[in-house]
């Protein structure tokens, strides 16, 4: 959180709720599986939010994890060499790992943004990013995931159904069950608009 001045009263309070959702548990097994798919060389955080953020930040690692994802020949991600150390270029590493994770798969609604990293706003974010990108790794199944495959929950996956012309004319002629049925429907006892029913005894 360097950089940031103190939060007060509502921002105090929204800060505060978005720290709560940051999950040391999964913590501990995002930084596993980093270091599964990176190798040691890049090295283990402090633990914590401020050392999970810290080893993050300058986007070197997670530059090698997306990038440890593809074949020797398509390395999505251009890594820094010697690692940046201006905001500007830490920002931009940072922003190429978003950009290859999208490519790789990762809807945007589960795509952090890099003041949620930089800045430390919402470390939860980044971790639902990291899960989302887990996750398509061991679904994928193409051999570039490292790791236990139980971290990650298997993203359902399409199954598509290729139907005859034939078969789809005859299923428009199926009227389906929810949309009731129609056998033995007659309007024997109805009554006009805005007349009593007659009640025979």
């Amino acid at each position: 959180m360097a950089n940031v001045g103190p939060a007060y009263g509502m921002s105090r309070e929204v800060q505060s709720k978005i720290q709560k959702k940051y999950d040391p548990e999964l913590e501990t097994r995002l930084v596993e599986w980093i270091i599964a798919q990176c190798g040691t060389e890049i090295g283990r955080p402090e633990p914590g939010r401020e050392g999970f953020q810290a080893w993050l930040k300058n986007g070197i690692v997670l530059s090698k994890l997306v990038n440890s994802l593809h074949g020797e020949s398509s390395k999505p991600v251009k890594i820094q060499q010697p690692p940046p150390t201006t905001v500007f270029k830490q920002m931009e590493q940072v922003a190429q790992f978003l950009k290859a994770s999208e490519d790789y798969g990762v809807v945007k609604t589960d795509i952090f943004q890099t003041v949620d990293l930089f800045e430390g706003k919402d470390l939860a974010a980044v971790q639902r990013t990291l899960m989302a990108l887990g996750s398509l790794a061991v679904t994928k199944n193409d051999g570039h995931y490292h790791g236990d495959p139980s971290w990650f929950m298997k993203k359902a996956q399409e199954h598509k159904r290729d139907f005859s012309d034939q078969q789809l004319k005859e299923g428009k002629n199926v009227i389906g069950l929810q949309m009731g049925s129609n056998k033995g429907a007659s309007q024997a006892g109805s009554t006009g608009y805005g007349r009593p029913r007659q009640i025979i005894s």
